[in-house]
């Protein structure tokens, strides 16, 4: 692959040029490139798996730039060279990364906090902690709200739990393309 800058001859030249080279117009800049081989024989599983993924990414991608709002909110992320578009579409692949759950707060008393680390590469939209005692009966669910530091998300208690000896205390963080985590943790003994 080769790019063309202020080239009089291939300036904002797009499109196929013979069975050899194909011309695309990227951030101002001329790409020249062999063009592609086409497919042959049937795809695996693996690759049409893929290629429906891809199919759903670019639908959000379509989704995205089709409303001002979301589609100004990407633009914001991308780097030189990126649309909105290429943003939206790389997000929908990337799920939420929860970092760490930290439960040295919660001692099963209302107003108890479990703070929480999520990151993602464009926006967590949410943060959801269930909390589950030792023969499995959920003692609470909620929504955990996030920080000022826009990384940590605290959910605070507001039942009382009798034993936190043996529960589960599980967390969902979502992103914006509806992607989920899920971590679960045990209670300190």
């Amino acid at each position: 692959m080769a790019t063309s800058k202020n080239n009089v001859l291939t300036h904002g030249l797009s499109g196929t040029v013979g069975d050899l080279l194909v011309f695309r117009n990227r951030a101002g800049k001329t790409i020249v490139a062999s063009k592609p081989r086409e497919r042959v024989g049937d795809y695996t599983e693996t690759q049409k798996m893929h290629q429906h993924r891809f199919q759903q990414a670019t639908l959000y991608g379509q989704s995205i730039m089709a409303d001002p709002a979301l589609k100004a909110e990407y633009e914001t992320n991308a780097k030189a060279g990126q649309s909105a578009y290429n943003v939206a579409v790389a997000d929908f692949f990337h799920a939420p990364d929860i970092d760490s759950i930290d439960i040295s707060a919660y001692t099963g008393k209302v107003g108890d906090t479990i703070t929480i680390t999520v990151t993602d590469n464009f926006k967590v939209t949410g943060v959801s902690v269930s909390i589950y005692n030792a023969d499995g009966t959920e003692v609470e669910h909620g929504m955990a709200v996030q920080a000022a530091n826009k990384v940590e998300w605290v959910f605070t208690a507001k039942t009382n739990n009798e034993s936190i000896e043996g529960d589960k205390i599980e967390v969902r963080a979502t992103d914006l393309p509806g992607n989920e985590t899920e971590k679960t943790v045990g209670s300190k003994q």
